[in-house]
């Protein structure tokens, strides 16, 4: 495997990453937002239960995407930031609001109920503005004008690959909250938050399989070449839908103590399926990173810079790691926090 590729391999399972730990925390969000209020449930207190500390580790591996992007892909910066400019200028003064009430929340008790407004409309903005960058790099959607890259806003905005793919992300996001919360109130042995969080996984589910499937029939003309290489890589997809398939059905397994569901094999099977489509539609898109103007290849460091990078990237993995499971074990696992 080349530098380049093993960089993008790198820079993709960070994505990844991000994208899933992202999905639950913006959608636990957006349900403490929902079920606020609403008494004899608690399926607002499970979503806050478990937004409390984490938002602060999927902050972590934003910076880890943007820190690894810019030191592997330096000569794809000056394109790439004249594209993403405006999203990500939103999307961090939306993060920046929904930290700061975050923070204010702990100190105040005053603060929860703008809190849970503002968590819930940030949880929906936010990935959707993220998941505009995906149009955008096909083609079709960009012109070079003196060496600069310019998005053609009317024809983004009116188009329907826009459309398909925010509905993909939107559902993908609430579908993977609704998915995790199930868990983590099987966890917490609340039965009522994990019924209501198993219906709206029920109910979610397929409608994420049709918004996917859209997403790629509603492609523009112009990232047709992405499609047929899509179908090159049917095997990944095939996968993919399996997986789903058999996660998606663990949800009517029988499970013990009389619980319907099975959801921590969901919750694993599906992200195994989101990774798999995710290692499918990654893999037909090299060697572009913006098609046609871009490769992964011009945008890539030096040799000796890579290895620097990959060494510290791996040095600042095997500490945080053990963090991690700490964590985990902390939060997500000790029934002290679990049940207070």
């Amino acid at each position: 495997m080349s530098d380049s590729s093993l960089g993008i391999l790198i820079i993709w399972v960070f994505v990844f990453v991000y994208s899933v730990l992202g999905s639950i925390d913006f959608g636990a969000g957006f349900w403490s937002m929902v079920f606020a209020g609403q008494k004899g449930i608690k399926a607002a207190d499970i979503a806050n239960r478990y937004l409390s500390p984490t938002w602060k580790v999927t902050n972590v591996f934003l910076v880890l995407l943007v820190v690894a992007f810019v030191g592997f892909f330096p000569f794809a910066m000056p394109m790439l930031s004249s594209l993403l400019v405006v999203p990500v200028s939103l999307v961090l003064l939306l993060l920046a609001l929904r930290s700061t009430f975050m923070v204010y929340s702990q100190m105040s008790s005053r603060f929860v109920p703008q809190l849970r407004i503002v968590s819930g409309i940030t949880g929906l903005l936010i990935p959707g503005l993220l998941i505009t960058v995906l149009p955008v790099t096909l083609g079709g959607f960009v012109e070079l004008r003196d060496g600069h890259l310019y998005v053609l806003t009317a024809e983004l905005l009116t188009s329907r690959t826009l459309y398909a793919h925010l509905g993909f992300g939107v559902a993908s996001e609430l579908f993977l909250s609704a998915v995790f919360l199930a868990d983590y109130a099987r966890e917490a042995e609340d039965r009522e938050a994990y019924r209501i969080y198993r219906m709206i996984a029920v109910t979610i589910g397929p409608l994420t399989l049709l918004t996917g499937m859209l997403a790629a029939v509603a492609m523009h003309p112009e990232a047709q070449w992405i499609v047929e290489r899509m179908k090159e890589n049917w095997i990944w997809f095939a996968l993919s839908g399996i997986s789903f398939v058999v996660g998606f059905s663990a949800l009517w397994w029988k499970g013990k103590g009389g619980w319907t569901g099975v959801p921590r094999a969901a919750v694993v099977l599906i992200i195994i399926q989101y990774g798999l489509a995710s290692f499918g539609y990654g893999s037909a898109h090299l060697p572009y990173l913006i098609y046609p103007h871009l490769t992964v290849e011009q945008g890539f460091t030096n040799h000796a810079m890579f290895v620097s990078l990959l060494i510290g990237y791996i040095v600042s993995t095997l500490v945080l790691v053990p963090v991690f499971i700490w964590f985990w074990l902390l939060f997500l696992k000790d029934k002290r926090y679990l049940k207070p």
